[in-house]
């Protein structure tokens, strides 16, 4: 499967169809759903021409997209716009990500947070469930360059958290130090592990080897689930190394992944997607929600409909050759980058697949900083600055960077 480009017209009759079979707050014998429409007096619709912005009139028409609608039976008055959301699971699991057709689970969440942290609630819950695991046999395990939802999901789901350490230039994971942490779980009563690999990490742009994972566990023998926190990458790194059979679903070891549509793919915040092969999903049902159609098995629980049409809005809009494009427009763009900073003689870590290029803070004055927007690795005592070459990051706007660092140089 290869998702095919749609003509704004066929974007919008397909979005405002979608939203025509959900349920019509003001013309149906509706009394009973603890939801509505936006408010009027508010957002009035009388202020936009609605069937030519659909994402504008699915925010007021306002669906909520409660529960987990790959696993067949969902709230039925959301029915239409639900499955554009199941179309969004469908292109990231298969057309990005190289998985098979009907074998993953999903949803849109609020974030690569709330993603992240439903793996971990999923894994932890299936241990619990299949091997009788106490939490304190669970652990997870990540890199020290990984996102800080790891310790947060450590914290909230009560399990051990290891993080191993990378090697500061090449920002690869440290080998022996992982084989040390297995030893010190196991001490500790851990059998049981949930490995968080990184395609991408938020400030270096590094990617982890899923396969040194995978050695040390299997040479440990200890059980391990593997979750890829593809936040950042997810929608960069599957088309700029398109040769890669090892971070995503293709490689059987891994089970689930985390896209973050709000950074790459420029969607409104709060459109982080978490994808599972199927039969996993089920161990964060939350049977107490029997007043929810089909139940509820995700973290947030309910949430925008609109934020799903605008993933969907944004992915037909391009197709995928018209997103390979758009990601080669800005790997060639961080290239000639690289090539500038290369010439000033500057030290900076880049993944060859990335679009991060991360510099040593030595180098850089705060003022210079400060004035181009470069975020520090820790804003009290910055050891890197990061560049990140996104839509809006033109080549105009780094060769003003360029001339001004090249300029500092010269003067120090």
């Amino acid at each position: 499967m290869t998702w095919k480009k749609k003509s704004p017209e066929e974007i919008k009759t397909t979005v405002l169809e979608a939203l025509s079979k959900n349920v019509d707050y003001k013309n149906e014998h509706i009394i009973g759903l603890p939801g509505s429409y936006l408010d009027e007096k508010v957002f009035s619709r009388d202020k936009f021409n609605l069937f030519e912005t659909p994402f504008l009139y699915s925010l007021l028409l306002n669906p909520n997209h409660i529960g987990c609608h790959t696993l067949g039976s969902s709230e039925s008055f959301f029915k239409g716009t639900q499955e554009l959301e199941k179309e969004v699971i469908s292109i990231c699991s298969q057309d990005i990500l190289k998985g098979g057709s009907e074998e993953f689970d999903g949803y849109v969440a609020a974030g690569g947070t709330e993603a992240n942290m439903q793996a971990v609630w999923v894994y932890r819950n299936f241990y619990q469930v299949e091997r009788q695991a106490s939490s304190e046999q669970i652990a997870l395990f990540s890199s020290s360059d990984s996102h800080y939802s790891m310790a947060k999901a450590a914290n909230v789901f009560a399990i051990k958290h290891f993080a191993v350490s990378v090697n500061s230039e090449t920002r690869a994971l440290n080998k022996e130090d992982l084989e040390n942490q297995i030893l010190n779980a196991k001490q500790q009563g851990v059998k049981y592990v949930i490995v968080v690999a990184n395609m991408m990490t938020t400030m270096f742009g590094s990617v982890d080897d899923v396969n040194l994972y995978v050695e040390l566990f299997k040479k440990h023998q200890l059980e391990y689930k593997i979750h890829i926190d593809g936040a950042y990458g997810g929608f960069y790194y599957p088309f700029s190394n398109e040769n890669d059979e090892v971070m995503n679903f293709a490689n059987p070891e891994v089970t689930s992944v985390t896209l973050d549509a709000h950074k790459m793919a420029q969607a409104p915040y709060g459109t982080g997607i978490f994808l599972i092969r199927k039969n996993y999903i089920h161990y964060a049902t939350t049977k107490e929600a029997s007043y929810v159609e089909g139940e509820d098995c995700t973290l947030i629980g309910s949430r925008s409909g609109a934020n799903a049409i605008a993933i969907w809005m944004i992915l037909l809009t391009y197709g995928h050759n018209g997103w390979k494009e758009k990601m080669l427009i800005l790997q060639n763009r961080t290239e000639r980058l690289c090539a500038k900073l290369n010439d000033l003689n500057i030290d900076y870590f880049r993944n060859p697949y990335s679009n991060i290029v991360t510099m040593k803070a030595s180098q850089i004055s705060n003022d210079l900083a400060e004035e181009y927007g470069l975020i520090p690795d820790n804003h009290h005592q910055p050891s890197w600055y990061k560049i990140v070459v996104m839509e809006h990051v033109t080549m105009d706007k780094l060769e003003d960077f360029l001339e001004e660092f090249k300029k500092e140089l010269e003067r120090f």
